[in-house]
């Protein structure tokens, strides 16, 4: 008898609950001695999106390759505008203050070879150079009007050449800030940062009694 006894045991079958009897809330558990079954609600495991996180060094060669690509990276379009309007000024200020040093340039040329036929200095004459005949200028006249002509050809120049640093400057500031974005990405600015300004009683020292004072605050 006792020996067919863990044939009977092991020949028995356990009842479960049906499919539908089984609550779809929450996982179901069965325990019989040191088994457990585990049933999940959804045959299918569902993954969460991974949030998105840029990576600084990305960032920074992506901005250093060219202008905006740093910015498009860490999803800041709204500074596309600014990227490319800095670099639109600084363009413009290359190419108008270039163009008018080469004016310039040779209007003083042509002034001071005393050559007839080169007479674009003409298009630069102001005030009583422009009222006044050429034919009938002084020696000192002319020499002031090519002193005004060199002045202002080397303003233009310095202005080109500054515009050109500017340029690297402004290049350099949007790497940095592609890098400064990405690093900052998922920093956390609490609305509970505050600065506030309060009394405050400092207690007595060797140094100084006790005494009312105000302090600043600033709560993170």
């Amino acid at each position: 008898m006792f020996c067919f006894y863990p044939v009977y045991c092991a020949s028995q079958t356990v009842d479960f609950p049906e499919k539908d009897s089984i609550s779809v809330s929450e996982n179901f558990f069965l325990t019989a001695d040191t088994v457990k079954i585990d049933l999940p609600v959804n045959n299918a495991i569902q993954l969460m999106p991974e949030k998105f996180k840029p990576s600084p060094k990305k960032s920074t060669i992506y901005a250093a390759i060219f202008p905006g690509l740093g910015q498009i990276y860490n999803r800041k379009y709204w500074k596309l505008p600014l990227v490319y309007g800095s670099f639109i000024g600084c363009a413009y200020a290359i190419n108008w203050n270039g163009s008018q040093y080469n004016g310039y340039r040779q209007a003083y040329k042509d002034l001071v070879d005393d050559n007839p036929e080169t007479d674009s200095w003409k298009d630069y004459r102001y005030g009583s150079y422009l009222r006044e005949d050429p034919e009938n200028w002084t020696a000192g006249m002319k020499r002031d009007f090519a002193n005004s002509l060199k002045t202002v050809r080397d303003l233009h120049r310095r202005n080109r050449d500054l515009s050109y640093i500017v340029t690297v400057g402004v290049y350099a500031i949007w790497i940095v800030d592609a890098y400064v974005d990405a690093q900052l990405f998922d920093f956390d600015i609490s609305p509970d940062i505050s600065m506030r300004i309060e009394p405050v009683l400092f207690e007595r020292t060797a140094n100084n009694s006790l005494s009312i004072g105000m302090q600043l605050c600033f709560a993170f």
